[in-house]
């Protein structure tokens, strides 16, 4: 359980900087901050999934509740204004919040009045309920709760032109005919809220201010012990929408549920396998996982190298496996798509495919089910074949060394993919390291499987031949470390980044230096996580902050990458270095920022502020597996 009491709720600048988040099973969610203000343009009570969750729709933006005690009125929500002006104020009221089973939880404290607050989410289902309790009064209240709506992209705003179509339904309302929000003694009413304001989206150096509809309001009274319950929930309908409590009580259920089937034990363990499950989504080929909340969908890069933490570690094999089986099925020149969050498949990744193979060994080291990797043999295949002749961008194989070269002018093809204006900042065109090391991993990986269900290859030699180059090539003569590309159009490229932790930390791959581990965790190493690049270093900066194209140069120039610990551990652990430790900040971590969660990105320069996105796939799962590898 993740708590905070009245120091941090009634401090703004700190409540609102603390983000919670519920999901759906389907890539939709409910989110905002312990103060209730609505700080990003992404905050609502229900963000609803397209097909795939390659984009989403905020319908309910929030439920603002006033409570009336005799003559006295208070009101509890939290809204900022274009003007700058906070008003209501309704956190300087919030004597607890708490998350509890995945499950925030707020508590006012009005002398003699306390009100609880509750918010959860159907699993399967865009649904969200919020849940008000009073736990203690002297006489019966009031409470008014009035609904906040739009419909809208969640990357934009809406501004209000005229009246939208909001249609009267059994206990409550349908807006824009794409969500109904149902509640107690619905009362209609209407009109625009104009200039709410988005702090953070300020910050970002995006429109900040945008308009919501106040629909009418529901009304209940309310003895201690009495509940009010909102339900909201996008079509298709299904009937009667589900009561409040019983999604909270089936998310906590299910939250239990978690714990228990990853095997956690402890309480780190179990909030970060509740958070592992936010990202797994349902969608109609499969399941697959959501990149990172609020605004990333689904990207297979970020997919398969968070497989083994978010599925593996957490014993879900099922899951696994029909993840890998939907993913094989996808492979185009030996590849695979990086993401649709664009609108269109964009084939544009240098190593997603190659993760694909490490997921496949991670699977079948875990399960044991050779059956699924038969099943997969053409795709692992064809990824390899193709790399190796060529494919889009650039990739192959040298013929003269077999490493593989990727890249053509104007692309990011690895992980560091950043571009401002179009053009990248990391370009990193050449033989990558960690590419090679995901190479020479998957040709060694596939030829062990491929000899272990019977099926005829040459990938063995292949990967010999690799990575006898890779020796000869990678290492610095100085000795500090390797190479971050090798046979650039620059040249070899000896700029310190944690790239070369997946060459150590990958068994088939010939850089078990302790030196390597040494150099990282000397200039990169935080208590966080690695930089992306060392300070000092030509390009390097501090800070991830500002607007979009601030952003982006510093995006991996610097910036510290949570999920770069699981490769950290792992080449710690292969060479013999100490370990201790190093997971500390990262569980602390939990509860300072997306709460039970890891972040995105931090600033390179202390005191390492979280930056990007609050919830972030493979910060979870590396942190995840991370903690399993440490023991």
């Amino acid at each position: 359980m993740i708590t905070f009491g009245r120091q941090v709720c009634g401090d703004l600048a700190q409540s609102s900087t603390r983000e919670w988040l519920v999901t759906d099973g389907l890539g939709g969610y409910a989110m905002g901050t312990v103060a209730g203000l609505r700080t990003r343009r992404y905050h609502g009570l229900l963000a609803v999934a397209t097909p795939g969750a390659s984009s989403r729709m905020l319908g309910l933006a929030a439920l603002d509740p006033i409570v009336r005690a005799g003559d006295r009125v208070f009101r509890l929500a939290t809204d900022e204004w274009a003007s700058g002006t906070v008003d209501p104020a309704g956190y300087v009221h919030l004597a607890e919040f708490r998350l509890e089973d995945g499950v925030p939880c707020w508590r006012w404290d009005l002398g003699d009045v306390v009100v609880q607050r509750e918010v959860a989410m159907a699993h399967g289902r865009p649904a969200v309920g919020v849940v008000f309790r009073v736990l203690r009064a002297p006489r019966p209240i009031t409470l008014e709760l009035t609904p906040l709506c739009t419909w809208r992209d969640v990357h934009g705003e809406r501004h209000g032109e005229g009246e939208p179509w909001v249609t009267p339904v059994a206990e409550g309302f349908e807006f824009d005919g794409a969500y109904r929000v149902t509640g107690p003694n619905w009362q209609p009413g209407g009109e625009w809220f104009r200039g709410v304001h988005a702090r953070e989206e300020a910050a970002r150096g995006l429109n900040p201010d945008e308009d919501l509809w106040a629909a009418g309001w529901f009304t209940a009274s309310l003895s201690p012990g009495d509940t009010a319950s909102v339900t909201a929930a996008a079509a298709p309908f299904g009937g009667v929408l589900p009561a409040g409590p019983d999604l909270v009580a089936a998310a906590r259920d299910r939250a239990r549920s978690l714990g228990r089937t990853s095997g956690a034990t402890d309480d780190a363990g179990r909030q970060l396998a509740i958070a592992a499950d936010q990202f797994v989504i349902d969608t109609p080929t499969g399941p697959s996982a959501v990149a990172g909340y609020p605004w990333f969908g689904e990207w297979s890069r970020d997919l398969m190298t968070s497989f083994e933490g978010l599925l593996l570690t957490t014993n879900r094999p099922d899951d696994a496996r029909r993840v890998l089986l939907r993913a094989g099925a996808t492979v185009s020149e030996g590849m695979l798509a990086n993401t649709a969050d664009t609108g269109t498949l964009e084939y544009n990744t240098a190593d997603a495919a190659l993760w694909f193979l490490h997921a496949i060994d991670r699977y079948c080291a875990a399960t044991g089910d050779l059956d699924t990797v038969a099943a997969l043999a053409d795709s692992m295949h064809a990824v390899l074949e193709h790399h190796q002749r060529g494919t889009r961008y650039g990739i192959a194989a040298d013929p003269a060394d077999g490493l593989l070269t990727q890249g053509k002018p104007g692309f990011a093809l690895t992980w560091m993919d950043a571009r401002v204006g179009g053009d990248p900042v990391t370009e990193r065109q050449g033989k990558a390291v960690e590419i090679n090391a995901l190479w020479i991993s998957g040709l060694a990986t596939t030829a062990a499987l491929f000899d272990r269900i019977g099926r005829r290859h040459d990938w063995a030699a292949a990967a010999s031949r690799a990575a006898t180059s890779f020796a000869h090539r990678f290492p610095r003569p100085d000795g500090y470390g390797l190479f971050d590309v090798v046979d650039g159009p620059g040249g070899d490229d000896p700029t310190v980044r944690p790239n070369q932790l997946l060459a150590a930390a990958l068994p088939h791959v010939p850089a078990d230096d302790p030196r390597i581990v040494e150099v990282c965790r000397t200039t990169l190493l935080t208590s966080l996580g690695p930089r992306s690049l060392a300070p000092g270093s030509p390009g390097f900066q501090g800070h991830h902050q500002g607007g979009p194209a601030d952003r982006d140069r510093a995006y991996h120039q610097g910036t510290v990458w949570p999920w770069l610990i699981g490769p950290f551990v792992d080449a710690a652990q292969r060479v013999g270095a100490d370990v201790g430790g190093v997971l500390d900040g990262l569980e602390l971590h939990l509860g300072e920022w997306g709460l039970g969660s890891v972040s995105e990105t931090m600033d390179g320069d202390a005191p390492h502020t979280a930056t990007g996105c609050p919830f972030q796939a493979w910060s979870v799962a590396e942190v995840i597996r991370a903690r399993a590898a440490v023991g």
